[in-house]
């Protein structure tokens, strides 16, 4: 029997921290050193710097996925609502959630803003509580706002420790998150450049192994992939190259990226956990931490439907960035059921693309949907109708 190759090894290590809803990598960090602490936060951005300069580990929560079944939470909301509310309460009911000892919920949508106080009423003992961030992107006003915002979060940190965070250590956060964001930027344009040699099923779990690994052993891990992949030539088709937008939040079962792939698509950038690349370079690490953090969020962030940012560009360049500097040929406008900042913001996105002649498709989904081949065979006409396309002009 031969080896496994390396790039094997590391996928197969993400599949098992990705696959794992007790959370035992988090326990096991946990329990190496007596007195640590883990604090959870949804998606889809919070300053993870001042969670990691407290000495605790930052642990992405993005629901059950499709291997979950949801009993308890389906009594805490109603059947209209996305997914991801319901299967983060069952995930805190059956105890699968004692390891962290806090969460934080980021401002999204109305939905995370009353999970945040459901998870208040229903977990008394742990730390709990609400990021809101600026609306108003004018340093003197949002931006003190959202220092504000942070400067409480430090103080909670500190108390919950037991000692202040310093601004050394919030720098050198900082820095930690800026190598963090480097190699997963690394691994963005090695993706887009040979997506034959990084399929995205690949990519999403190195992503998902991010939400539990401490930033610096993350930060190796997407490092050693990167050096595994170029060392196995993976057979490279003329498939589409796409774009997928509108799952920055309920994340897509990994059973439809697998699907998108195999109907025919390379996916070459994406907006999947976006926390992993919402800063767009590198936050100064020598400055004074709380006001590099916000400049960063206030005009160097990404652009999402969660984010209120009409006042900061036209709708849609920032999409139509990605497909130029991937080479796209097309997106994919893939959405949760009922996540109303994304099916609300598709129509004008779907009207950018066809400004610019770009061709587009869309469909909706569950983290827990097993309707992959109709979504296959809408992806795998999508694909062909751009070879057709293109190769008609």
């Amino acid at each position: 029997m031969s080896a496994v190759p390396p790039v094997q090894q590391i996928v197969e290590r993400c599949q098992q921290l990705f696959e794992d809803l007790d959370f035992k990598a988090v326990k096991e960090w946990k329990a190496a050193v007596p007195g640590r602490k883990a604090i959870g936060y949804m998606p889809v951005y919070v300053p993870r710097e001042l969670i990691h300069a407290a000495g605790m580990l930052p642990v992405g929560i993005l629901g059950g996925g499709d291997a979950l079944e949801v009993i308890q939470g389906d009594a805490y909301y109603q059947s209209y609502i996305c997914r991801i509310p319901r299967s983060t309460i069952e995930l805190g009911l059956t105890g699968r959630l004692d390891c962290v000892d806090g969460m934080l919920f980021p401002s999204i949508c109305d939905v995370i803003r009353n999970l945040s106080g459901m998870w208040q009423i229903l977990f008394k003992d742990k730390y709990v509580k609400y990021i809101d961030v600026p609306q108003n992107y004018v340093d003197s006003i949002g931006g003190n706002f959202y220092i504000h915002e942070m400067q409480t979060l430090r103080d909670d940190l500190g108390k919950l420790r037991g000692k202040p965070i310093t601004d050394e250590e919030l720098n050198a956060s900082i820095a930690v998150y800026n190598e963090n964001r480097v190699a997963i930027d690394e691994l963005y344009k090695y993706r887009a450049a040979k997506p034959w040699q990084a399929p995205t099923s690949e990519v999403y779990l190195l992503l998902r192994a991010g939400m539990v690994l401490p930033p610096e052993e993350h930060t190796v891990l997407v490092r050693q992939y990167l050096e595994a992949a170029e060392q196995v030539q993976r057979p490279r088709r003329d498939n589409a190259r796409v774009v997928i937008n509108g799952s920055f939040c309920e994340q897509p079962p990994l059973a439809l990226i697998k699907s998108i792939e195999m109907s025919g698509c390379y996916i070459v950038d994406d907006d999947f956990m976006l926390v992993t690349r919402w800063l767009l370079d590198e936050v100064p690490a020598n400055g004074n931490p709380l006001e590099e953090l916000s400049k960063a969020f206030l005009h160097r962030s990404a652009s999402t439907a969660a984010k209120y940012d009409t006042t900061r560009e036209e709708k849609g360049v920032f999409l139509m960035k990605q497909v130029k500097t991937r080479g796209a040929e097309g997106v994919v406008f893939a959405a949760p059921s009922f996540c109303d900042p994304a099916l609300l913001e598709r129509p004008m996105l779907q009207d950018v693309c066809a400004k610019h002649n770009v061709p587009y498709t869309a469909f909706k989904y569950a983290e827990n949907t097993g309707q992959m081949a109709p979504i296959r065979e809408q992806s795998g006409t999508f694909a062909d109708s751009i070879k057709l396309w293109s190769a008609a002009a």
